[in-house]
């Protein structure tokens, strides 16, 4: 495995073109840290984002925090910005790049030998792992491929959803997912607004019976369920990490109704918004 290490220090700005990587197998990766460095894509570029402390900003809408990774699809992301004291890494490459890199760690049959478009949870693991990749910057090939190992992990699930999407070939079903998977992407970075599936529909391009019908075969939900619990998944984040009161929070979560929020959060998570804020304080 080929690394190109690239360090942003507060303030800085970086700019990486796909055609430098052309026909390569090297992937770039970069180490921000501090306020304010930017980094700026040009060409097509598949990348894994990990927020190691703060907040990192991927294009214009989608935020990332700290406990999540994110891997997005060629020009998916033409800027990642740091916000406030940011702690983050990203790795990148072309597709000649991740094809290379991949192909020892997918031996099973039937897994993709390219990263799908996803926002996973990053557990301590995997945390520790990416640590090791900023410490290291200069001879990160060992780390690097902990951090390639434990993202395939977390892929493997959405292997499974593939199969699940209508379609006669799994060429077909790709193709449907990735429609599918590109509405996920847009929830979690927007579940806070008000969304219909009419709007989701349109965005997969897709008639809103078909794109109800084959969203709940490749999840197990339907779009609403699934916008209703990662509302509550940023709901829950903000009451350990903000000050905000309760109501503020349901309301900066996406729900106008404040007993319909407590309801839904103690069926989601078995306690109460209170009792849970009481709990992170602890």
């Amino acid at each position: 495995m080929h690394i190109v290490p690239h360090t942003l220090v507060p303030g800085g700005v970086l700019e990486l073109s796909s055609t430098t990587y052309a026909r390569s197998s090297k992937l770039a990766v970069v180490v921000g840290g501090g306020r304010g460095c930017v980094l700026k894509l040009e060409g097509e570029f598949t990348a894994i984002w990990i927020p190691l402390h703060g907040r990192l900003q991927l294009g214009t809408d989608a935020l990332l925090h700290s406990e999540e990774v994110c891997v997005t699809e060629p020009e998916a992301c033409h800027r990642a910005i740091g916000r406030g004291n940011a702690l983050w890494i990203g790795i990148l490459g072309t597709a000649d790049a991740w094809r290379h890199a991949l192909g020892r760690l997918l031996d099973e049959p039937g897994l993709e030998r390219t990263l799908l478009p996803a926002r996973h949870h990053a557990d301590r693991d995997l945390r520790r792992r990416a640590v090791a990749v900023a410490r290291a910057k200069e001879s990160a090939d060992l780390e690097v491929e902990a951090v390639l190992e434990r993202i395939c992990a977390l892929q493997g699930g959405l292997v499974e959803a593939i199969e699940r999407c209508p379609g006669r070939t799994h060429a077909q079903r790709r193709h449907v997912f990735a429609r599918l998977q590109r509405v996920c992407n847009y929830l979690d970075a927007n579940c806070h607004l008000e969304l219909d599936n009419d709007a989701l529909a349109r965005l997969a391009n897709y008639s809103p019976w078909h794109f109800i019908r084959a969203f709940r075969a490749a999840y197990g939900e339907t779009p609403h369920a699934y916008l209703v619990r990662r509302r509550l998944e940023r709901a829950c984040r903000l009451l350990r990490a903000s000050r905000l009161a309760i109501s503020e929070v349901a309301l900066a979560s996406g729900f106008e109704n404040r007993c319909a929020f407590s309801r839904l959060f103690r069926q989601r998570f078995g306690t109460t918004a209170g009792a849970m804020r009481r709990q992170a304080a602890r």
